[in-house]
């Protein structure tokens, strides 16, 4: 059976009230064949983020001496995933919001080789917590980067993505800011597959999120044009890369007791 090494990244930030907690729930072994590793990047946090990490069981920490920015810890996973020998890598927050649970979800596209680029959607799931003013500002970059892209996609900021090793290899992120628009536009003209997965997201509980809403858009506005403006040179992709023999086991947090309506909910007029 082919053997598959997984790295999952956490990009955080003071997050030692919730990192271990999303360590902890990284499903480790469910799959054949599937080898599974956390690694964490400390970018630049004064708590005991390192320290939370390490005791919950992370096999790996790099840690910045400074805050660089979500955009360049995003970026330094995807190349330090590479470097560790990844075949598949996926990136969750450390804030707990997303379900680490439902890894296995966000891996079937890829390992079924219908997709090579993966978001763990809150729309097409559940969402508990979110206050208005954030869901409008997903509903409009997301329109946005829909518009750009002449497809639809449901939740262009998620903070849950998975990646074949070809899009780990290829995805550029050209700010450090922040990396979630920029990234998805970079790899979908590139040609990679883009899917959605529903999944359960509920808003934090504990820390505090540094996004603020106009700083996010005076950043991130700019940096949608510069990467639009950029040439994009289609890759050839090989669509069986990590296509495996066996049915994932799904975990008992995966996307069980969602029922049917809840899989999909109706698309929301924007």
């Amino acid at each position: 059976m082919k053997q598959q090494k997984v790295i999952v990244f956490l990009p955080a930030h003071n997050e030692e009230l919730s990192v271990g907690e999303v360590i902890r729930a990284v499903p480790r072994h469910f799959m054949p064949g599937i080898r599974v590793e956390v690694l964490v990047i400390n970018d630049g946090s004064t708590d005991r983020t390192e320290e939370a990490a390490r005791e919950a069981g992370a096999d790996h920490i790099l840690s910045f001496p400074a805050n660089r920015g979500l955009g360049n810890a995003v970026r330094t996973g995807m190349r330090e995933a590479l470097r560790l020998g990844a075949d598949i890598g996926v990136m969750i927050d450390a804030d707990n919001e997303y379900p680490a649970g439902q890894i296995p979800d966000l891996l079937k596209p890829i390992l079924d080789g219908t997709a090579d680029y993966v978001f763990g959607s809150r729309f097409k799931g559940q969402i508990h917590g979110m206050k208005l003013h954030r869901r409008l500002g997903n509903y409009a970059f997301t329109l946005l980067q829909c518009l750009l892209l002449r497809r639809w996609i449901r939740d262009g900021q998620s903070g849950m993505r998975a990646f074949s090793r070809q899009a780990l290899q290829h995805g550029e992120i050209r700010h450090d800011y922040n990396y979630a628009q920029v990234l998805t536009l970079n790899l979908v003209r590139k040609g990679f597959r883009l899917a959605e997965v529903p999944i359960r997201y509920r808003v934090r509980t504990k820390g505090q999120s540094f996004i603020k809403f106009r700083a996010y858009f005076k950043a991130v506005l700019p940096a949608m044009i510069r990467e639009m403006r950029q040439p994009a040179h289609k890759v050839r992709i090989d669509k069986q890369a990590h296509v495996m023999d066996r049915e994932i086991i799904r975990p008992e947090d995966g996307l069980k007791g969602l029922g049917d309506s809840d899989r999909e909910i109706p698309e929301v007029a924007l």
